[in-house]
């Protein structure tokens, strides 16, 4: 399926909500995508990144080795339009999570932090590193896609009908 035609899908689908929620789709899950599995080879790495700010020890395990777990699953449930709505309410505490913490680094001081401890873990190497300022105003904007996606997706809540499995009766696009 060409790209055209599932935007066509998704116009015809849910008409202007399908066209709406595409973009915050795709966009929300390529960041939770690439963020997730940048932190799967360097977790070690992660972990001690997490170990530098306000985390206890524990927790901070406990999120090293499940966050980007949870970012790739989210991403790919968005990306493959399984689930929209329930990965984009799992992703409203995800990402007030990542607020929270730059927002802590950011009162900590930019000489203290003055880039994303390991937002995208290894992908920071190619694409280049973010302040935590920068990683704010980022966690704002998926927010904000993430509650489009919430609201104006035009399927019920647990609708389970990815964009590449045609309806019973639909002609090709």
């Amino acid at each position: 399926m060409t790209g055209v035609n599932f935007v066509k899908q998704q116009v015809k689908m849910g008409g202007k909500k399908g066209f709406v929620i595409l973009g915050p789709s795709i966009f929300l899950g390529l960041v939770l995508l690439v963020s997730g599995s940048g932190k799967l080879p360097g977790q070690a790495e992660f972990i001690d990144a997490l170990l530098q700010s306000f985390w206890t020890p524990p927790l901070a395990y406990f999120i090293g080795y499940c966050l980007p777990w949870v970012e790739v699953t989210l991403g790919v449930l968005l990306l493959m339009g399984l689930f929209p709505r329930i990965a984009a309410g799992l992703c409203l505490p995800l990402t007030a999570g990542f607020m929270a913490n730059n927002s802590w680094a950011l009162s900590q001081g930019i000489e203290q932090f003055p880039q994303c401890g390991h937002c995208f873990g290894v992908w920071e190497e190619l694409l280049g590193t973010i302040s935590p300022l920068q990683a704010l105003c980022l966690d704002i904007v998926l927010f904000c896609l993430a509650l489009i996606i919430l609201l104006f997706h035009p399927g019920g809540f647990l609708s389970f009908r990815p964009w590449f499995i045609k309806r019973k009766g639909e002609e090709n696009l």
